[in-house]
């Protein structure tokens, strides 16, 4: 059985695949702060070692060219993901007979070497996407991957959470190794295409990098990129003090954002993506810029103070959550169509990276619009940036017409 070789068995293997890798991040980075300031270890060693461990992640583009580098008929992305998840499992192992707060030093070393094999793993599954699910099927795919990702960080950080006190630190990390090393029997199961499995050499990688940087699409992409989630990425930054200013009780917040938060972007992204291979990726990201954007003007209009309704609060950010989920359905597989098959890995990587930094300089900027005219103009002022940025899309489909140019 090839499970790349029907729709049911892609939808299975990369939701699972995704799930895999959004179990240790939701440990990292949601459970582990958590467990180490219950220890007494001082809030900033705790978020200098979240900034630490988000590195990889951020920089995964810097040796993304290796993955697709180091790929050839015997040695192809399933052999590359196969390996960064061992890795991935051994990295982790040891950190079950190390007590976090008293061997922080090691904890720091080894998540560090995991999240430098997990980064390689997110590279190489998302080239392996690329190479392999149909551009029809693209948005669907990117709804399951999401779900998975979005369900591994739930069950590993928040759940764990709840187990902790059953489980300690050891069977915490014990679970974490079974859940990704788990689905390496899946991927056992897949035979990935040989089509381009000759050997790569630099000069054809360059080459082909070459090209990508002379298509109008890619710094299209680019610049969608750095500018078009803007508006929810600030309010998202925001979303949690701006409750807690609003007067809503901490055990709410948390109920909010651990169960309603989760599942509306989970709907929305399987939503999203069924929706994009239907209409199109290119239109269904532009619907979706319009939903959350909307969803954040209502909120910036009925937002009255503290007297305002705490459901309806509760209710428009939910809605926001709800078009994160679509936009991120449907923007990833408009990034793979741009994604030239011979650079999945690196390519695709540059622009997960520029959607990085639009997280970066939106909620920086959010935070000072919000600390000087309040939230209301911080939540309009960044979705008016996100709304600036739908022009880019209509620039996209027209340089995808040429030829050697693609998108939906």
């Amino acid at each position: 059985m090839n499970l790349l070789g029907h729709a049911k068995g892609r939808a299975t293997l990369f939701a699972l695949l995704y799930a895999s890798e959004g179990a240790p991040i939701g440990f990292i980075w949601w459970a582990l702060p958590t467990i180490l300031r219950k220890e007494g270890v001082p809030v900033e060693q705790i978020t200098g070692l979240v900034a630490l461990l988000v590195l990889p992640w951020a920089g995964k583009f810097l040796w993304a060219p290796l993955v697709d580098l180091g790929r050839n008929s015997r040695w192809g992305l399933r052999a590359w993901i196969v390996t960064a998840q061992t890795l991935m499992g051994l990295t982790l192992l040891p950190l079950a007979w190390l007590a976090p707060a008293e061997n922080l030093d090691w904890w720091r070393i080894l998540l560090l070497a995991h999240g430098f094999c997990a980064a390689t793993q997110d590279v190489a599954i998302d080239a392996l996407a690329i190479k392999c699910v149909p551009g029809a099927e693209r948005g669907r795919i990117n709804g399951y991957m999401q779900a998975g990702m979005l369900a591994g960080r739930s069950c590993f950080g928040g759940g764990l959470l709840l187990l902790a006190g059953m489980l300690g630190t050891t069977g915490m990390i014990f679970a974490l190794v079974v859940a990704i090393w788990g689905t390496l029997t899946l991927v056992l199961l897949v035979r990935e295409p040989v089509a381009d499995g000759s050997r790569r050499t630099l000069a054809d990688f360059t080459a082909a990098l070459r090209a990508a940087a002379g298509r109008r699409t890619t710094w299209l992409g680019l610049a969608f990129a750095l500018t078009g989630a803007a508006g929810f990425e600030a309010a998202g930054a925001l979303a949690g003090p701006y409750l807690v200013d609003r007067g809503v009780a901490q055990e709410t917040i948390g109920w909010f954002f651990g169960v309603i938060v989760i599942g509306a972007m989970v709907g929305g992204g399987l939503l999203g993506g069924r929706l994009a291979d239907r209409v199109g990726h290119l239109r269904m990201v532009g619907w979706s810029v319009g939903w959350f954007c909307a969803s954040l003007a209502l909120l910036a209009v009925w937002d009255g103070g503290a007297n305002a309704p705490t459901g309806a609060r509760l209710l428009l950010l939910a809605s926001m959550y709800v078009g994160v989920g679509l936009f991120t359905a449907s923007s990833y597989s408009m990034f793979m169509n741009l994604t030239d098959a011979r650079l999945g890995g690196t390519q695709f990587s540059t622009f997960m990276a520029a959607t990085n930094g639009c997280e970066s300089w939106s909620a920086a900027v959010g935070g000072r619009v919000a600390a000087s005219a309040g939230y209301p103009t911080a939540f309009l002022a960044l979705s008016a940036a996100s709304l600036l940025a739908l022009p880019l899309l209509r620039l996209i489909r027209r340089a995808a017409a040429q030829p050697h140019q693609e998108a939906r």
